[in-house]
């Protein structure tokens, strides 16, 4: 019986436990503490519950930043609680196990929505930088094809299509984490246009690969995490890289976890001045403010 609940992700309904072992043994199971009933016909490995057990115990399946982390996708913020997709006609089940419920007109999936769909719902309601750093994840990933995803898109209608449009319009497999495509989201938001991710710059003797940088206006972004440098050899490494593109012509601007995440202004007001400094404003290079 354990094994049975181990190779179903820590959970399974009442039908699809009796299809492989005896009502009988999974009483047994119950009355040695060997497993547990979660809810009304949901049952569960005595553990600290899944994200598919509370959805399953829920009467419904993953969906948004829950099932993205399911796919192995990038999320800005983890959830507190599993989110969890319900038939809108659905009733409430009685469970301990809380969650975010969202409620669907459409039929459910077995256990999780695809990684498409929960790219579009996740774009749907998510802030923009959040769903923009999921969606670009997934195609790095390869979770997501970009055909489909572009499919997808002029496929979608009503409440909230155009931000949808959005995020798929801006996405990118070349971002390499998820602070990267927020900076770039903060970017975007400012209304400038042409920032590259993983941009490579080079000449006879030096190369450097970016974050993010304008060739036209010749500045770079970087976001740094705290544990980028974490060493003597790190530190000095980088100094080196950042006095070698200042050399070359390059400006550039870094910008920590908390001016990207916390601050919503921080990089636009800072990337406007600068810009404004260097007295190089090229509305070619611009685009209007979402």
């Amino acid at each position: 019986m354990v094994e049975i609940l181990q190779r179903a992700g820590g959970s399974a309904r009442y039908a699809e436990l009796a299809g492989l072992t005896p009502a009988r043994s999974i009483r047994t199971a119950l009355e040695r503490g060997e497993i547990d009933r979660v809810a009304k016909g949901v049952y569960a490995l005595p553990t600290a519950p899944s994200d598919l057990t509370v959805a399953l115990a829920n009467g419904g399946v993953l969906a948004r930043q829950s099932a993205a982390l399911h796919h192995g996708l990038e999320v800005v913020t983890r959830p507190l609680v599993p989110h969890v997709l319900i038939s809108r006609t659905q009733r409430r089940r009685e469970t301990e196990l809380s969650c975010v419920m969202h409620r669907t007109k459409t039929g459910l999936p077995e256990r999780v929505t695809a990684p498409l769909q929960t790219v579009i719902d996740c774009a749907r309601h998510l802030p923009f930088g959040e769903a923009l750093a999921l969606a670009d994840s997934a195609l790095r990933l390869k979770k997501v094809d970009p055909a489909a995803l572009a499919d997808a898109v002029r496929a979608d209608r009503g409440a909230g299509s155009a931000a949808v449009l959005r995020v798929a319009a801006s996405a990118d497999a070349r971002a390499e984490s998820a602070l990267e495509s927020m900076l770039r989201a903060r970017v975007i938001d400012a209304g400038f246009a042409g920032f590259v991710p993983q941009y490579r710059i080079r000449d006879a003797s030096f190369f450097a690969r970016v974050d993010l940088a304008d060739p036209f206006l010749r500045i770079v972004l970087e976001a740094d995490s705290f544990a980028h440098h974490g060493s003597r050899t790190a530190l000095r490494k980088d100094c080196r890289r950042y006095v070698e593109l200042a050399i070359r012509g390059w400006l550039l601007l870094r910008y920590s976890w908390e001016d990207v995440i916390l601050d919503e202004t921080w990089v636009g007001t800072s990337l406007d001045a600068a810009v404004r400094q260097a007295a190089v404003i090229p509305t070619a290079s611009r685009i209007a403010a979402a």
